[in-house]
């Protein structure tokens, strides 16, 4: 490996410098793996280990913690050994204190068995195992909490294990101690998150002195203790906020665990006693999980419970036993009409596999989904099934959930299933709640979309206020926007958007506007809802359908055609919130939205760009200078005199690469060099083109750097340096670094 090569590892690796870690059961297995780990990646480790048998009941030896020190010192790393039992969670981590003055990671991974079936089991079995996992896991993560909460971080790890999430034979007292810990984990991540004190549980399965004889045979080479410990030092790493998780971990697999129950059934019936009766007749429903339930909090589910309860009511009957069934067709023309209606214009990259029948990935907007499903509102609002009155011209779109289980087909005749899922009394209105799902011509599900209505005037029936069918918008998080894309709508907008289907007077006829109470005609929710749903595919799946998971928003103020619209987001995981807004009235016009994806592809032309349909241009906004001087500034013109001097220098990269300067903290300037066209410039990639590592330092570490007078490494171990991307491509950087004399 070159030197080049080493630095661009280097700088991706997770370092733990001046981090603190205490590992229990550290002289063997599982925790004389990750012990070795941390020592590698730079932190100052104590090696916890008993030195006892794996029953608990034998003398004490210094020899395995000893061992492990040793190796870790060997290889230039900072280790002590602790012989104290883990019971005596207090010297243990105090050890910690002594040699190294602080505590910030705790792994509780000692461990012992004493299997019996539970019929032979005794008191001493039970409690013994009990102590030395559950309680003594307990005993040290209450001894490092205070040290951790002063120093606002901290990561803290219980292992559990398979056999208390779904039992074994003969380990009742091992299961039982293992779930407890996981119900441990839980309420301590409640409890560390305002101090940054993560708390996680991982279930491994792994060949250790525990597991021998217990695994078949060959178990050994696939289940090396190796094979789990990446997940342990990610999630103690401080780039991991991940906390209040169980993740099942075995031969490099790894796997996300949850709660899941079923929807269940109302047995309780209004006016009359429950009987045993009741719940044999719906044991079917009780047990059915064909639309499983997950509850994060308690809270959430006492809400469960108490919005199931208000589910008693005569009005019940009335809504949700009748299916609706309708066909639609519709060919490429009408999917292309649809895209054009919610904004989409050649002028954009990627949108010609909307607009082209022909393009050879010629796909369709999700939210085209709502086109076929709202064809069947009209036969279920009038269908009588209601029991109340409803007026048409008082009626308004209040939120939509879509669906897609697979890319939807870009013509076809489609099959669609209604069924009004809730009736809701708001005093003021009523809420009707109904879902459609779309069956293709093989009858395979498509899509499922969500409407919920408002009925103006429709109220006080005597129904219930909340249902536990409604999909529930979520709030933005509480922080300036990652992405902002704004789009300026045409003022025939909501004339175009009418030929899909949506023929509302509202959206087209001043007299019927101005009746219904609006200036003027107003732009279709649906619309805006398009355009927004559009931006954040673009933005964060690289206007990928395929990519698209589903989407939620609720209507909160209408859009005049030839308004901007304006999208903010934020990524969190695969789940991009956003909400819009329009600039020139200042008023919220899409909340509580969220798009969840297969896999984030982030656009990284997307930042800043400024899409106006109207004016049928389309303008990518780089970055420009701040006015701060930049040393840097002196730097990139040297190494372009170079470039230019050689002009097949920059292509010899290969690769588009961006620097993002800062100073003070902020970034104040970005240069691209662009190795496919051979050029540098000042301001991010151009339109059309996609940084493939994007490089963020400090100006004067910048021009050190550059000249020499820095290495990445210890500028990285500084965190002077962060790279994001295809890291290894930094290497190619060396042909016009490489006569550094000149800069």
């Amino acid at each position: 490996m070159t030197d080049v090569e080493y630095n661009s590892v280097f700088l991706d690796m997770l370092r733990f410098l001046g981090r603190v870690v205490v590992v229990t059961g550290a002289g063997n297995g599982l925790g004389k793996e990750y012990a070795l780990a941390f020592g590698a990646r730079g932190a100052s480790v104590v090696v916890n280990d008993l030195g006892g048998n794996t029953s608990g009941d034998s003398s004490q030896s210094s020899r395995p913690a000893d061992e492990v020190v040793k190796l870790i010192q060997a290889s230039g790393g900072k280790a002590v050994a602790d012989y104290n039992s883990v019971e005596n969670g207090k010297a243990v981590i105090q050890t910690a204190i002594d040699n190294f003055g602080r505590i910030d990671i705790l792994v509780n991974n000692a461990g012992i068995l004493r299997d019996k079936s539970f019929v032979n089991m005794t008191e001493q079995d039970w409690d013994l195992v009990h102590r030395i996992h559950l309680r003594a896991a307990y005993s040290l993560t209450h001894a490092a909490w205070p040290y951790m909460r002063k120093q606002q971080f901290g990561r803290v790890i219980f292992t559990t294990s398979t056999s208390g999430l779904y039992g074994n034979f003969g380990q009742a007292n091992y299961s039982a101690a293992k779930m407890g810990l996981v119900g441990l984990s839980n309420t301590l991540s409640f409890e560390g998150a305002k101090y940054n004190i993560t708390c996680n549980a991982i279930a491994p399965t792994a060949f250790s002195r525990l597991t021998q004889g217990l695994l078949p045979s060959g178990a050994e080479e696939n289940l090396k203790p190796e094979f789990v410990m990446p997940l342990v030092l990610y999630l103690c790493h401080e780039s991991c906020s991940d906390t209040g998780s169980l993740f099942e971990v075995a031969g490099g697999w790894i796997g996300k665990v949850r709660l899941q129950k079923s929807s269940g059934a109302m047995v309780r019936r209004a006016n009359a006693p429950m009987t045993a009766e009741d719940v044999r007749d719906n044991w079917k429903d009780i047990i059915s999980f064909a639309k499983p339930l997950y509850h994060l909090t308690q809270a959430d589910q006492v809400s469960h419970i108490m919005n199931v309860v208000e589910t008693i009511s005569n009005n019940d009957e009335k809504t949700t036993n009748d299916i609706f069934t309708q066909t639609f067709s519709y060919t490429s023309n009408q999917v292309i009409l649809y895209a054009l209606a919610v904004g989409c214009s050649l002028r954009q990259p990627n949108s010609l596999r909307f607009l082209y029948e022909n393009h050879e990935n010629f796909s369709v907007l999700p939210t085209f989904s709502v086109i076929p499903a709202q064809s069947l509102s009209l036969p279920m609002i009038t269908s009588g099934k209601l029991g109340l009155e409803i007026d048409l011209t008082r009626v308004l779109h209040g939120e939509q959930y879509i669906e897609l289980y697979k890319p939807l087909p870009t013509s076809g005749t489609m099959t669609l299933k209604g069924k009004i899922v809730d009736l809701l009394d708001k005093g003021s209105g009523a809420v009707l709640i109904y879902d459609v799902e779309m069956f293709d011509e093989t009858e395979t599900l498509i899509s499922l979309n969500q409407f919920v209505i408002f009925s103006v005037g429709s109220g006080n029936f005597g129904g219930k206020k909340t249902s536990e069918n409604q999909r529930p918008t979520v709030a933005a998080p509480k922080r300036k926007a990652d992405q902002v894309y704004r789009e300026t709508t045409s003022i025939d907008q909501a004339a175009l958007y009418r030929l899909t289907g949506d023929e509302n007077p509202l959206h087209i006829d001043p007299s019927f506007a101005s009746v219904a109470g609006f200036s003027r005609p107003i732009l279709h929710g649906l619309c805006s809802f398009g355009h927004a749903v559009r931006h954040v595919l673009h933005t964060y799946a690289n206007d990928d359908p395929t990519l698209f998971k589903a989407t939620k928003v609720r209507f909160n103020k209408p859009v005049d055609p030839g308004q901007t619209i304006e999208t903010h987001m934020w990524c969190e995981g695969n789940r991009i919130f956003f909400e819009s807004k329009v600039p020139e009235s200042n008023q919220t016009v899409l909340t509580g939205g969220y798009m969840d994806l297969h896999k984030v592809v982030l656009n990284t032309n997307s930042p800043g760009a400024t899409q106006e349909s109207s004016k049928s241009t389309t303008t990518t906004t780089t970055t420009k200078s701040s006015g701060v001087d930049l040393k840097a500034r002196t730097a990139f013109d040297e190494i372009n005199k170079r470039a230019k001097s050689q002009p097949d220098l920059v292509k010899k990269i290969g690769a588009i690469i961006v620097f993002d300067i800062t100073k003070d903290g902020k970034v104040q300037q970005s240069w691209t060099i662009d190795g496919k066209k051979g050029s540098i410039y000042e301001g991010k990639p151009q339109e059309g083109t996609t940084a493939q590592v994007t490089i963020t330092v400090d100006d004067n570490d910048f021009v050190d750097l550059a000249s020499g007078k820095a290495s990445a490494p210890a500028l990285f171990a500084k965190g002077k340096v962060k790279a994001k991307g295809n890291v290894m491509l930094a290497q190619k950087l060396s042909v016009l670094f490489k006569d550094q004399a000149k800069l």
